[in-house]
């Protein structure tokens, strides 16, 4: 028997990118740095993508530095580059968890809010 489940936890390189594929599914796609990959002092750097609904609201709520936890499937992917060069990489499909945001130096952590991006508050009638 095998098993392909990889979890990880790392903080976010960039904000979340949510497009719609063809079949109307929506996915976010997350990059994270996960500290030990490439050595061990160095970060290694794994993409995430998020399907449906856990993935609209990783790109609603969470942003750049955020700590996350992912918990997937690796998926190989192969493709040529510009060049003609034979290129491959590993992706993860699966979920991700919040854990926490980003915080400035003299900024108390407020969980649940995505300091670094600015999102309209919902107005009560």
């Amino acid at each position: 028997m095998s098993l392909n489940r990889f979890i990880c936890t790392g903080n976010l390189t960039k904000d979340p990118v949510l497009r719609e594929l063809p079949s109307g599914e929506s996915v976010c796609e997350l990059r994270l740095a996960v500290d030990g990959m490439a050595g061990v002092e160095e970060p290694g750097f794994i993409t995430v993508d998020v399907f449906g609904k856990p993935g609209v609201a990783a790109e609603r709520y969470l942003s750049k530095g955020w700590l996350v936890a992912v918990d997937g499937r690796l998926q190989f992917g192969e493709w040529e580059s510009k060049e003609g060069a034979r290129r491959h990489d590993y992706k993860v499909i699966g979920g991700v968890e919040f854990l926490s945001a980003p915080r400035g130096p003299e900024q108390p952590a407020t969980p649940g809010r995505a300091p670094s991006r600015s999102r309209p508050e919902p107005v009560e009638a």
